[in-house]
């Protein structure tokens, strides 16, 4: 199928609250599960999405937004697997926000959807400031970034509903303090959800496949 990259180049007016507000209305009628995915660039964010893609597929319709400063390196990735997705190139941006999510909207077939992931572009300064209409924030941090990543991005973390810590695998070779990663972020966020995985070996896939359908269910019955 056909990619549909959408370039923006400049910013698009508006209060972006009002417009996420909109976009949620939107998903919601549709009863769609909308998950909003922030890292830092190389974290694992699409490695993630093609991993629950490939377990969860046949079961429930997905379909994606994926946001970067340039390239559809990533979507094509998504569209080789046969999944309706959106590129979204920003021009140097450095965050979707949610008239740019609209528009990405615009291009899918949300009747025919279940759970959509939007992948923010890489960056742990401002994506988190950008309501996009979604229901679930979801942070990916990785073992190679080291466990200080809160203490320096500390409203990253706070903002976030889950924290996936992936590339668990590489633990041995790393210096990596997980019990004082765990007691930063929930002491920053109390009630986050903290899920280790390795999306490469699939340790602790299983904890959060479990999790998205518990939600997605839920998200089904309302």
């Amino acid at each position: 199928m056909t990619i549909k990259v959408i370039q923006v180049g400049e910013k698009i007016l508006g209060k972006n609250e009002d417009k996420a507000k909109e976009n949620k209305k939107r998903l919601d009628k549709h009863g769609i599960l909308t998950i909003n995915i922030m890292s830092s660039p190389g974290a694992g964010k699409t490695t993630l999405i093609l991993s629950t893609i490939k377990q969860m597929s046949k079961k429930y319709k997905i379909a994606v937004i994926e946001g970067d400063v340039a390239s559809s390196v990533d979507s094509e990735k998504v569209n080789a697997l046969g999944i309706p997705v959106v590129q979204i190139n920003t021009a140097g941006g450095c965050h979707l926000d949610a008239f740019m999510v609209e528009e990405g909207l615009d291009n899918l077939p949300l009747e025919k959807v279940d759970l959509l992931f939007i992948e923010n572009v890489g960056n742990l300064i401002c994506p988190n400031n950008y309501l996009l209409g979604e229901d679930v924030r979801l942070m990916i941090a990785s073992l190679p970034e080291g466990d200080d990543k809160p203490y320096k991005y500390p409203a990253m973390f706070a903002d976030s509903d889950v924290v996936i810590l992936n590339k668990t695998d590489l633990q041995p070779y790393l210096d990596f303090n997980e019990k004082a990663f765990r007691k930063v972020v929930t002491g920053l966020n109390p009630d986050v959800i903290i899920l280790p995985v390795s999306c490469k070996t699939g340790a602790g896939m299983q904890a959060w496949f479990d999790w998205l359908e518990a939600i997605l269910k839920d998200k089904k019955s309302k």
